[in-house]
């Protein structure tokens, strides 16, 4: 009966306790608008994937998103938290995650927040979080002009254990070079270590990471850690989003 009584990881409180805002929801985006008329640079925050078994609460409606969604309008952000969707089927290797299908939602959410009125289209920065960074290899391969910057936090950047990536599709750790735009990586102490040897991976071929280092934190340590190492990294990371948006 106790684990009955535990809240699910996944709407554990935020760290920090930005002003509450409602988004705008259409379709499966939700938009966190600054006071303002604009134009304001754009972030997208993309959720972790594949996402745990018998949710009923999406991610957006998480407290951690919904946190990021509202300190990031607080800074003057036009938010965008796109709710995406990756097939999952049984393969021979084990499951096959359709990795391009999510990365296309990603896409056109990205699209749609760069044609809203509000948007300052030139000024884009993505912001991916878990496995949700798998879906970043296509703007890590090569970058968009508006393209600001893109952020990882406690990112896994190579296929999960028992997991592959569909046909056509290259992790980020393979897929990084050259035409990728600036890049942060927020790192935990307390990784599962194949998450880790993968983000090795990654800064072994990209060049000019700046790294964010929570040594006492864990995955998801922005609900799991709520400690003022925790918080100051959040908030370091929203100031290297808003700082490249400046550039």
């Amino acid at each position: 009966m106790r684990g009955m009584a535990e809240t699910p990881e996944y709407l554990r409180p935020f760290v920090l306790s930005p002003p509450a805002r409602e988004p705008e929801r259409a379709g499966n985006v939700d938009t966190y608008r600054p006071p303002g008329e604009g134009p304001f640079p754009v972030v997208v925050v993309v959720h972790g994937t594949p996402l745990p078994p018998g949710l009923t609460t999406g991610p957006r409606d998480w407290p951690l998103y919904r946190g990021y969604g509202e300190l990031l309008a607080a800074e003057g952000l036009l938010a965008v938290v796109v709710e995406h969707r990756m097939p999952v089927t049984p393969g021979p290797d084990g499951l096959v995650l359709d990795y391009a299908t999510a990365a296309d939602q990603v896409a056109a959410a990205v699209t749609a927040a760069r044609a809203d009125p509000r948007a300052d289209a030139d000024r884009v920065v993505l912001w991916f979080f878990s496995g949700g960074a798998m879906l970043s290899a296509p703007w890590l391969r090569d970058a968009p002009p508006w393209l600001r910057g893109v952020a990882l936090t406690y990112p896994v950047v190579t296929p999960l254990p028992g997991m592959v990536a569909g046909p056509g599709y290259a992790a980020p750790a393979a897929a990084v070079g050259a035409g990728a735009p600036p890049i942060l990586l927020t790192r935990v102490g307390r990784e599962d270590p194949g998450f880790a040897a993968g983000v090795e991976q990654f800064l072994a071929r990209a060049a000019g990471v700046e790294v964010i280092d929570v040594p006492d934190g864990q995955h998801s340590f922005d609900i799991a850690d709520h400690t003022e190492q925790s918080r100051a990294a959040v908030r370091r990371a929203v100031a290297w989003v808003r700082a490249r948006q400046a550039v």
